[in-house]
């Protein structure tokens, strides 16, 4: 009844055998060797309603298995659609690594994926379509950044570990021996930034990892770098080991349990650690950290590292003085950490106030915290920020709106003074090459053929001279430029509770003072003016 040609059609001979209807032939083939094969649904309907009889109607044919390659847009991914054979023959796997190869993939290729996928030709319908990833790029890897590992317990830890007592509480005074370093004793092993591990796309492309971020290992006073391994920091005197950046640093360290008028002021060239407190009138300073355990009340502490106050640090307004100056004062180069102040000057780079701060002037040359770092609630009543790029804390001002003042950004003012000064610069460079221009027009006049050459090679040389500073001051203003942005980018107030009436907000060049409270919000600079944002 049916038979198949070269080019893979089915034929009926209707001529011998009359099928009655289009239902006959559909269930003769399900029923013959062909019954895979696409049926020529359009053929036969053609047939039964031609008037026009045939010999031989075409009633299905054969369909061989398909495989195509598709590549996604990044090149990492490449899968297969297979149409499984109606009728046809299948896709071998060496047919299939063909295919494959040819559309360009040459990486990333799991035959275990693709013999996977052409098992479906065994168990899926005829005529189907089945996709899965048969090869998978591998994205890079980027490179660690360098690294220190410690080898010793820093003061800084040290102060974290409080002694315990025999009966299980914890002496918060007693922080048991000093942690100190010999000579010779190694401080840190920095692990050098790694390359990355390289990628690649399926056709078989490159992708270059980004490397680990590097530093150069930095040795502090009282340390250096291992002669045997510049990878190595050891100590070259004996001391206590303190944390500096990309670094480490050993100081001789003085501990005294009060700073009185029977100690006397305490002025050393280390760290210091105060275990009880420092009585009015008295003075701390010191090269390295200083560490008070206790309170201090109306002193002054001075250091080159950090400073520390367990307790309170509690001042008042000095009235013998004309300008009312605060009687006590806190200065370091690196951090201030306290619990609460009162009637104090504080300045340091970073300022930490746990809980409170009342009347207070305050420095930083960057961030001003009041409460805990997670949660900042703490308060900032009164006194005046004189300088800080960032202030967060829970309430700002005071509930009765009493005047406070908050400066941000005010380096921004010397970098737009410095700025001017450099256009101006500029300008007068650009003066100068000016007339050069025309003293080369009047050499050119000369008739005197040496004399006009030596004057020409001089103002070639002036040229160059003013040209290489012209260079200089236009990279000068746009690292300015910079700076001031990156300043003002990063420069704002934040109030975690409310921000009262009666705040005097200064951000760089603009102010903006409050006349109510607020709930939570953000004051920042935004298109030239101060704005005040809130918390949703």
């Amino acid at each position: 009844m049916f038979k198949v040609t070269k080019n893979g059609q089915i034929l009926m001979d209707v001529a011998s055998a009359t099928p009655p209807s289009q239902a006959f032939i559909v269930e003769a083939l399900e029923c013959s060797p062909y019954a895979d094969c696409e049926v020529d649904h359009d053929s036969i309907a053609a047939y039964f309603q031609s008037e026009v009889s045939e010999q031989q109607l075409l009633v299905a044919k054969q369909k061989h298995a398909q495989l195509k390659i598709s590549i996604s847009e990044d090149k990492m991914q490449a899968s297969a659609t297979i149409t499984t054979a109606q009728g046809g023959s299948l896709i071998s796997l060496e047919q299939a690594k063909k295919i494959i190869v040819k559309a360009g993939v040459c990486r990333g290729y799991k035959q275990a994926f693709l013999e996977k996928l052409l098992a479906k030709q065994f168990d899926a319908p005829p005529g189907t379509e089945h996709s899965g990833i048969i090869a998978q790029g591998r994205p890079p890897e980027n490179g660690l950044p360098a690294k220190l590992i410690s080898h010793v317990l820093t003061l800084k830890e040290r102060l974290k570990q409080p002694k315990l007592r025999e009966d299980g509480t914890v002496d918060m005074r007693d922080f048991g021996a000093l942690s100190s370093v010999s000579p010779g004793t190694l401080l840190i092993t920095q692990r050098p930034a790694t390359p990355g591990k390289e990628g690649f796309t399926v056709t078989g492309d490159s992708i270059t990892p980004v490397p680990g971020e590097s530093f150069q290992l930095v040795a502090g006073e009282g340390t250096e770098i291992s002669p045997t391994n510049p990878l190595e920091l050891i100590s070259t005197i004996a001391g206590c080991p303190s944390e500096i950046q990309n670094g480490m640093r050993v100081d001789d360290i003085f501990t005294i349990a009060d700073v009185n008028v029977k100690s006397g002021h305490i002025e050393f060239s280390g760290s210091v650690i105060v275990t009880h407190n420092v009585e009015p009138g008295m003075k701390v300073k010191a090269s390295g950290d200083i560490t008070i355990m206790g309170t201090v009340e109306s002193g002054e502490i001075i250091s080159e590292g950090n400073i520390e106050v367990r307790g309170g640090v509690i001042g008042h307004l000095d009235h013998s003085d004309n300008d009312q100056s605060l009687t006590c004062k806190l200065i370091a180069k690196g951090n201030i950490n306290i619990v609460h102040g009162q009637y104090t000057y504080l300045e340091a780079r970073n300022i930490y106030i746990q809980k409170q701060a009342n009347h207070c002037d305050i420095k930083a040359l960057r961030t001003i915290r009041v409460g805990l770092e997670d949660n900042p609630r703490g308060k900032l009543i009164g006194g005046t920020v004189f300088d800080a790029q960032s202030v967060t804390a829970g309430e700002i001002g005071s509930p009765s709106g009493a005047t406070m003042s908050v400066y941000l950004a005010n380096s921004g003012v010397e970098i737009t003074n410095k700025t001017d000064q450099c256009i101006r610069d500029l300008g007068d460079t650009d003066e100068q090459l000016e007339n050069l221009q025309k003293a080369v027009e009047k050499a050119e006049q000369l008739k005197d053929i040496e004399k006009k050459k030596m004057l020409m090679a001089k103002i070639s040389a002036t040229q160059i001279h003013y040209c290489q500073q012209a260079e200089a001051l236009e990279n000068k203003l746009s690292e300015l430029d910079h700076t001031l942005h990156e300043l003002l980018e990063g420069t704002q107030l934040q109030a975690t509770s409310a921000l009262h009436s009666g705040v005097e907000i200064h951000i760089f060049d603009k102010t903006y003072t409050t006349n109510r409270s607020y709930p939570p919000c953000t004051a920042k600079l935004a298109d030239g003016q101060i704005e005040i944002e809130f918390k949703i």
